[in-house]
């Protein structure tokens, strides 16, 4: 099989080695590539694609490609303006809830506490239309309500078609083959 990377990219990659601790404030692991610190090897590793020159996600507005559903997601939504971060405080919204915690800590002096990896409240937002939910039940029924034809609900149903490998429901509003007529829907 070919390689993703270019000849010299792959060659550079190959050679990453932890870099050794200089402060408290640099990472361990420097991309060949670029010469960005990561305090993570996982972080590196993830970060080694961005130099990979196959796309595997494209944006449906202007064409640029990512590697990573992350990265994508939170491209385009410089092109929907969807913000579902908001600031209880003010009247400014974010597209990414670091920036909201950076404008908390900046502007108006909160500093959000989180004990070593606990995790942050989780919302649930449509990327068509701005929804919001912190339930996951309620993003869903919006999603299949409003959106049927959304990306998002069709990797919804594969996988869930892959955790239970049966899509035998009796309940219709479940059966994603109800839903759609065509096929091509699930591939």
């Amino acid at each position: 099989m070919g390689s993703f990377y270019l000849p010299a990219t792959l060659a550079l990659i190959s050679r990453a080695k932890p870099r050794p601790r200089t402060s408290p404030v640099s990472g361990d692991f420097g991309c060949s590539v670029c010469h960005k610190i990561f305090p993570l090897q996982r972080m590196l590793t993830r970060h080694l694609k961005c130099h990979s020159l196959v796309k595997r996600h494209p944006c449906r507005f202007c064409g640029k490609g990512f590697n990573d559903t992350f990265d994508l997601k939170r491209h385009m939504r410089t092109h929907t303006g969807i913000r579902p971060y908001k600031c209880e405080l003010c009247e400014k919204a974010f597209t990414q809830r670091c920036s909201l915690e950076s404008h908390m800590r900046k502007i108006h002096g909160v500093h959000q506490q989180y004990a070593y990896r606990q995790r942050r409240s989780k919302i649930f937002v449509c990327e068509d239309c701005g929804y919001t939910s912190s339930r996951p039940d309620e993003y869903f029924l919006h999603v299949r309500q409003h959106h049927p034809s959304s990306p998002a609900l069709r990797r919804y149903y594969r996988r869930q078609a892959h955790e239970n490998s049966s899509f035998a429901s009796a309940d219709p509003k479940l059966n994603p083959y109800l839903l759609y007529s065509t096929p091509a829907y699930y591939m």
